[in-house]
């Protein structure tokens, strides 16, 4: 085989003929073994030496060229426990892991798999081999020939360029596009019969491939061995900060311990960041046997409470160093404010702590046994501080996959928060003491819960809501109503008091503020609710589970849902909470179920809020916002037009800003089947002279259900007569469904074709005119421009977009 010396004066694409030619002779065979010797995981990363060598050769660098074609073409849909074939694509460590034909997503797994957690279950290469992981890249003899000869990352690279797809039109029925669709994920043996079976499944899959002059880099980079050199080593900053808060997490009090303990088993899973470091640098929390300063040996326990084993632990931060992708990306800001506020909340105050729990199932996996011993207060005002954080968690943490696990929740809803110390949030404090055997949900069972498990926490779940409401009703008799001054205000500019919730099918986003019109459900949290849902969606949660603890997840979820609306009814006049209830559960499956039609909301009690239209819902939040004042965020002008008045545009954007907004405030008013030609997100951009400044919506398509009773049968609870639509200055949401492309002047054209788009023929026409198919060669610059928006609005709290979901409409 022929070397290429250097791709990167793409002086040589014209050898791309050849090597195809090289590639397609070889994968006709299935005896690798016997041409290329033995395969085995090999040292890839560059000594000192080497890559000094690397660079005097001028060689394809791994960050530098390869990494950035990886992130913009690949990532977009092999990252995180969603990767097809467990290919992680998003660091250099999940490429040299290679793939797995068992995915990560199960809903029919009997038994619970072993974890297969990037960084954490295995150590090296081999590991992951013995854990029937294969290789993407050469493991066979070092030649030029074999390093392109023995890696599917060429062979599907190849079988892309040898059979394009379609560059127009919708694309054929080939392709499969569920997200729970079987995978084929052949090993390099199985490639040739893969090939002839699916023909067009190439990669990018389902997308138009890379440009000559990317393929080539790659396979140069491959033909050199596929070398990465080593990562570039922590800042003196980053060092500081890290022995700082390492130092502060690894106090030797009971008090620290206890504290720190809390703390780690609700931030374990986001991304920390230096307030002030680059906005590249995130680390993850872990624990480790190694002491802060030496490498890092982190526990791979599945949960955050499990049981650490015997020896002394560490909380240590690790770097994170995969590529950050938006649907697992959610930000927690460490500084010396923060620092000065985990002081205030757990140590200025005046508690003892005289012993440490134990990391027993039963009892670490019960919060409020667990860390009973901290002022709930403390407790309760820390998941506040950060809501949207923490409510991020329960959305992009690892049971967000799948419309499963989504369904439990309204496609749209509002949340506000009990204030800590109000009479409600007290009430509710005494009741936790007097009934802790209730609050046991069912992570407390572990793996072992069992088919018919979830019964026994169901049964508790609901007996749970009956007592608290017999609570609750006799301390309003002893306090007095439920009013305004229950809400937490968010101490006048603390955004997180209100919060959004989008579901869109099968993921869902979290965002502050109230975004959109007023929805037809609305949660009120108090700390019970709040730290519940971080036990079961988060803490307690195995993405390895069985089916039997996912369903049991997912069936307990309905009653802190439940729980949560209760709150929010006992604010409504007490005459219109059955007719509202009832409006949210409604068909069958609610009447058959005690659960859904014997609400528990105080109905005999009053609320203390003064109504004067019966606009129950809108009056309520209006008065909310009014509360909160700057912490309500700002106003959605575009989606909300209350009293028939629908208030300006911020004054400060440009003209055409302003007559986007007012295209956009006619968009959002649309519904039904007015909106049926729209997926559930779509990004939409206005094309100008300037495409650096084009501006950026979102549409999300809200679907209306009779009910949220069943797990399954969703589509027979479809009411779409009343789906909504919300439109989103910028970008909302991890995963678009589809992208738009007009200019200003198109936007009347194209709110009339979309109100009007019934047939296929109509459908075809308008996703022709104004959509960028995945079909489009240009899908890949739109992409492309799309996240480098994102990052420039959003810096910090930027990933990269998912095109797992991406529609072929």
């Amino acid at each position: 085989m022929l070397k290429i010396f250097s791709a990167k004066p793409h002086a040589l694409l014209l050898l791309t003929v050849f090597i195809l030619g090289c590639i397609t002779a070889a994968y006709q065979t299935t005896d690798f073994a016997a041409l290329y010797g033995p395969s085995e995981p090999r040292q890839r990363i560059l000594t000192s030496s080497e890559y000094q060598l690397s660079l005097e050769l001028d060689n394809i660098s791994y960050r530098e060229d390869v990494k950035p074609i990886l992130d913009s073409r690949c990532v977009v849909c092999h990252a995180c426990y969603d990767a097809p074939c467990q290919l992680k694509l998003s660091s250099f460590a999940g490429l040299d892991r290679g793939a797995k034909k068992q995915p990560v997503y199960d809903t029919q797994r009997l038994e619970t798999a072993m974890p297969t957690r990037l960084f954490i279950d295995a150590v090296d290469t081999a590991g992951w081999r013995e854990k029937a992981f294969f290789p993407v890249l050469n493991e066979r003899e070092h030649s030029p020939e074999a390093a392109l000869n023995n890696s599917l990352l060429a062979f599907f690279l190849h079988l892309k360029r040898h059979n394009p797809q379609p560059e127009s039109g919708k694309l054929p029925d080939d392709f499969a596009f569920e997200l729970d669709r079987p995978l084929t994920c052949p090993s390099i043996d199985e490639f040739a019969q893969f090939q002839k079976e699916h023909p067009l499944w190439g990669m990018p899959y389902a997308m138009p491939g890379l440009s000559r002059t990317e393929e080539a880099t790659i396979w140069q980079w491959l033909q050199e061995g596929a070398k990465v050199s080593e990562p570039p080593p922590l800042s003196v900053q980053a060092i500081a900060e890290i022995e700082k808060w390492e130092t502060f997490f690894n106090g030797e009090s009971l008090r620290q311990r206890l504290v720190s303990r809390y703390i780690y088993e609700h931030l374990f899973i986001g991304h920390l960041h230096f307030q002030g470091r680059p906005e590249h640098e995130f680390y993850y929390l872990v624990r480790s046997r190694t002491a802060p300063g030496q490498p890092i040996q982190e526990i791979n326990t599945v949960r955050p409470y499990d049981d650490p084993g015997n020896g002394k632990f560490y909380y240590r931060l690790r770097p994170v160093v995969a590529t950050i992708t938006d649907k697992n990306h959610f930000v927690y800001e460490l500084s010396d404010a923060r620092l000065q506020r985990y002081r205030e909340l757990f140590f200025d105050v005046n508690y003892d702590v005289s012993e440490l729990p134990t990391y027993m199932t039963e009892s670490a996996a019960n919060p409020f046994k667990t860390f009973q011993q901290i002022p709930e207060k403390s407790r309760y005002q820390f998941l506040l501080d950060d809501a949207e954080f923490f409510f991020s968690g329960f959305i992009k943490g690892p049971v967000c996959h799948g419309q499963v696990a989504i369904n439990v929740i309204q496609d749209q809803f509002w949340i506000a928060f009990i204030k800590p110390d109000s009479p409600f949030a007290s009430t509710v404090s005494r009741f936790l003491k007097e009934h802790p055997e209730y609050l046991i949900m069912p992570n407390s069972a572990g793996d072992d819960i069992g088919v018919f498990g979830w019964r026994t926490y169901d049964a508790l779940g609901e007996t749970y809501l009956e007592i608290k409401d017999q609570f609750i009703d006799q301390n309003i008799v002893r306090y007095g109503k439920l009013g305004l001054d229950m809400i937490w205000d968010g101490g006048g500019s603390n955004t997180n008091a209100a919060l959004t919730v989008f579901r869109h099918f099968d993921s869902a986003t979290v965002v502050a503020g109230f975004v959109g019109d007023t929805p037809l459900t609305g949660w009120v949290v108090d700390y019970p609710i709040f730290e519940r849902i971080h036990y079961l969606l988060v803490a307690g949660f195995n993405v390895f589970g069985s089916m039997s603890h996912q369903f049991a997840t997912r069936t307990y979820m309905d009653y802190i849902r439940m729980e949560a609306e209760n709150n929010f009814l006992r604010f409504m006049p007490a005459a219109q909470r059955q007719a509202m209830h009832d409006d949210w559960y409604r068909g069958i499956g609610a009447q058959v179920q005690k659960l859904f039609s014997d609400p528990r909301f105080s109905i005999d009690h009053e609320s203390a809020i003064v109504y004067r239209t019966d606009q129950y819902k809108q009056e309520f939040f209006r008065q909310i916002i009014a509360r909160l004042g700057p912490a309500a965020g700002i106003a959605d002008t575009l989606n909300r037009c209350w009293k028939n008045h629908c208030p300006d545009s911020e004054k400060t954007g440009t003209p055409l800003q302003a007559q986007a907004d007012a295209y956009m405030k006619t968009l959002a008013h649309l519904q039904g089947e007015q909106i049926q030609a729209l997926p559930d997100v779509s990004f939409l951009r206005i094309r100008t002279d300037d495409p650096d400044r084009d501006p950026v919506y979102t549409l999300v398509v809200n679907k209306a259900l009779s009910n949220l009773s069943f797990v399954f049968a969703e589509d027979i609870r479809r009411t779409p007569e009343n789906d909504t639509l919300t439109v989103i200055p910028g970008f909302l949401g991890s995963y678009p469904n589809f992208f738009f492309s007009l200019t200003l002047q198109q936007m009347p054209e194209f709110i009339a074709s979309l109100k009007n788009a019934r047939s296929t023929t109509d459908l075809d026409a308008f996703y022709s005119r104004f959509g960028i198919r995945r079909s489009n060669p240009e899908i890949w610059a739109y992409s492309d421009w799309f996240n480098a928006q994102y990052k420039k609005r959003q810096g910090l709290k930027a990933g990269l977009f998912d095109l797992n979901r991406y529609r072929n409409l």
